[in-house]
């Protein structure tokens, strides 16, 4: 039986503006009408003795990676969320210990949630081989056989070929892992057919992968144990103890097991693969026009070639361009060279330094219940437009500092206030007094539209006390 572990905790700042800490590019549609999540999901179809996904995340982003899966009519094997990040080792022997509750040893199939997989064909007859080899006590890495010479991957050198059951098999052994290169050096490297690109996908025992862990980083697995028995059940989540798994030690699969084992073993793997690690590669994976163009949105050019030009907000126009990125957002708008977009994470870098709110979250924030657009904000006063989905309530909370006007645009609103309940239709509204505790519920079978006025001396994120929660998030500090 193989058991999917999917990682989706990374932040993908090189594709600021659009992706950011609290809308990280794994929960975006980037390619289609799919996230890169759900896309890592999908890809699975068709394949043989598969379980549900176990999804190891972030906890700022449990709400949007379990609505993903509703979305799709999945249920997964279980969401764990990570209080901090600690690399992908410390995921790998959570993964592992989870999995072998109940005395099960299934193979696991480590997947990174953001990337892109054109021949998915191709995919499944990899991860076929992995499994075969896995079975045999092999911790497998896939290789990706490279077409052309890249910096922005790290290598791995083919050694002799393992032997398999199958006559047509491709494993070879490890020869050795190699950092990112400098150009010349990638173009020897793809010109001597020796190296292939570090996917980050792995497959291997549960019971083996626990084994080889304990053998070289036991600190991190004393720590994962502890996280995990000290874990608790949170709705449909597995939150692990934070004081354990922060003392963790961080370190990468690579480092920690991958670059010392005896075992180890890589299936090169040509799938048509891309982690849209950049704007540079959502070009090269993107439906071009006839001038080698990549548009997406409300955008006009005259005179420009080779760009990809990105509008969610606002109309782009362009004149005169060639081989430039533009990306428009309701708040950002970055301007880039095709052969510059490796240096935007460190324009994001800069807007961290400076405490900008743009590198965290988007205008449109995400909730369990719905979404917040915020639309217009002052010194003390701030409008945004709530939707609430159809059976979903906000918490019953309080404010010590602000006031709340709410009208109703568009569905039928429940509304708590100083304990009267009463309902409010379209065109009417309501006045929340600082210090009054209030509840907002949608009754009805159409997403509630309202508009937000908050007015007073503070209308920070953290003025709010939580009463009751369907959510459990009683004990958090920011967001309604």
């Amino acid at each position: 039986m193989i058991q999917p572990v999917i990682l989706a905790g990374g932040s993908g700042t090189r594709l600021w503006p659009l992706s950011r800490s609290l809308y990280p590019k794994q929960l975006i549609r980037l390619v289609d009408h799919y996230t890169m999540l759900q896309n890592t999901v999908l890809r699975l179809d068709g394949l043989d003795e598969v379980k549900n996904p176990m999804v190891i995340c972030n906890d700022e982003h449990r709400f949007m990676v379990a609505e993903q899966f509703r979305q799709m009519d999945v249920q997964p094997a279980s969401i764990i969320l990570e209080p901090v990040g600690r690399n992908t080792a410390p995921a790998m022997a959570v993964a592992a210990i989870c999995a072998m509750e109940n005395g099960k040893d299934p193979v696991l199939l480590v997947l990174p949630a953001d990337h892109h997989i054109e021949r998915v064909d191709l995919f499944h007859r990899s991860l076929q081989e992995g499994a075969e080899q896995a079975l045999s006590g092999k911790l497998i890495t896939f290789g990706i056989v490279p077409d052309k010479p890249e910096t922005g991957y790290g290598y791995i050198r083919k050694g002799e070929r393992v032997a398999a059951s199958d006559a047509d098999g491709s494993a070879v052994t490890i020869a050795a892992f190699v950092e990112k290169p400098d150009r010349e050096t990638a173009v020897e490297y793809v010109s001597s057919n020796a190296y292939c690109w570090n996917s980050g996908m792995f497959m291997f025992k549960a019971s083996q992968a626990l084994r080889e862990l304990e053998m070289h980083v036991p600190k991190i697995v004393e720590a994962c144990r502890e996280a995990v028995e000290k874990g608790v059940r949170d709705l449909d989540f597995f939150r692990l103890d934070t004081g354990a798994f922060s003392a963790c030690p961080s370190d990468s699969i690579d480092y920690a097991v991958m670059e010392k084992t005896e075992n180890g073993a890589m299936v090169p793997m040509e799938a048509g693969w891309n982690d849209l690690g950049s704007w540079e590669a959502l070009w090269q994976v993107g439906k071009k026009d006839a001038f080698q163009n990549v548009i997406k949105g409300d955008v006009v050019v005259s005179d420009v070639s080779d760009s990809y030009l990105h509008a969610q907000q606002r109309l782009i126009a362009a004149v005169g361009l060639k081989d430039h990125i533009i990306v428009e957002t309701s708040d950002a708008v970055m301007v880039s060279p095709r052969d510059r977009v490796q240096d935007v994470k460190a324009l994001v870098d800069q807007l961290k330094e400076k405490n900008r709110p743009e590198t965290r979250s988007h205008k449109r924030s995400y909730r369990p219940w719905g979404t917040v657009d915020q639309l217009v904000q002052g010194e003390q006063s701030l409008v945004n437009r709530i939707t609430v989905k159809p059976g979903e309530m906000l918490s019953l909370q309080k404010h010590f500092n602000r006031s709340e006007h709410w009208i109703v645009v568009r569905g039928t609103a429940r509304v708590t206030k100083a304990g009267d309940q009463f309902i409010l239709q379209e065109d009417n509204s309501t006045y929340i007094p600082a210090g009054t505790a209030h509840q907002l519920e949608n009754p009805g079978k159409i997403p509630l539209e309202l508009i937000e006025v908050q007015t007073g001396t503070y209308i920070g994120e953290d003025d709010i006390i939580r009463i009751e929660d369907r959510y459990g998030r009683v004990e958090e500090e920011a967001g309604p």
